[in-house]
């Protein structure tokens, strides 16, 4: 059983999420791919303002209608957001897609920029989303869900393709398998900066998210063929994107189901 906020589903398909009319393409190739167009219908840009026109600066996943999951670090109070959803390619005009303000922006009131605890935001849509085979909303795992080492999910963004090099212009997915927390708060891993609040996923020095793929996804897939959104991309090493023992790191999204429910609640 997984939550979808404040709602609570026995299937995926009870809530029409997690279940993309598109399924992904899962070759486990070496480092990042183009993925299948619209099979990650709940991954939106976040764009932003802050260079004089709209422009990506993080991912995110739409949680509900009018709500999208997202990092706090993706989040400067000077400038304006707002977030496109159904697109593949973010310099195409494409049919179905939409592009929508944020009405408001919850960053959590814990969020701790130096240590990065508690990189989590929330931003409500100026207006409803209408779903449709590119725009779904994601799944979020039961509470108690602890993902085994190994476990392989895949990270999803527009992030950069390499440490130095340009943001993708078509979504990209990339197999990342889980490190579990012993293993990630090793002293040669990441040691006390990761807690058991985070999802590490990655390590091995080739594949990784990067710079442009902060806020997005790590889907991981259920035995009925469904998906859960089970982190949000928080940080990875400062010395470049693919460092050996350095997993990409993730907000672990089910240990906040309940700060998301007073907030959607609240707004």
């Amino acid at each position: 059983m997984r939550s979808l906020v404040v709602l609570t589903c026995l299937v995926a398909t009870a809530c029409g999420c997690g279940l993309p009319s598109f399924p992904p393409v899962l070759n486990r190739v070496v480092a990042g791919e183009d993925v299948r167009p619209h099979s990650w219908p709940w991954q939106v840009s976040l764009q932003s303002d802050s260079s004089g026109r709209w422009s990506h600066v993080c991912g995110g996943s739409l949680l509900s209608s009018n709500w999208v999951l997202t990092a706090a670090h993706c989040i400067n109070d000077r400038y304006n957001y707002r977030v496109e959803l159904g697109k593949h390619s973010l310099s195409a005009s494409e049919e179905g897609s939409m592009a929508l303000t944020a009405a408001k922006i919850i960053t959590h009131e814990d969020y701790n920029i130096l240590l990065s605890r508690n990189d989590i935001a929330l931003i409500r849509l100026s207006s409803p989303v209408t779903f449709s085979d590119m725009i779904m909303p994601a799944c979020i795992p039961d509470e108690n869900i602890v993902l085994p080492n190994g476990t392989p999910c895949y990270v999803t963004g527009w992030g950069r393709l390499s440490t130095d090099g340009p943001l993708a212009d078509v979504l990209q997915q990339a197999l990342l398998p889980v490190v579990d927390h012993d293993t990630c708060s090793e002293p040669d891993w990441w040691s006390v900066l990761a807690t058991d609040k985070m999802v590490c996923a990655g390590g091995d020095g080739i594949t990784a998210g990067c710079n442009g793929d902060s806020g997005g996804p790590l889907n991981c897939q259920n035995l009925d063929g469904s998906w859960d959104v089970h982190g949000v991309v928080s940080f990875g090493s400062g010395l470049g994107c693919n460092v050996f023992q350095k997993p990409t790191v993730f907000t672990k999204v089910n240990s906040y189901i309940n700060w998301m429910n007073t907030v959607m609640t609240s707004y």
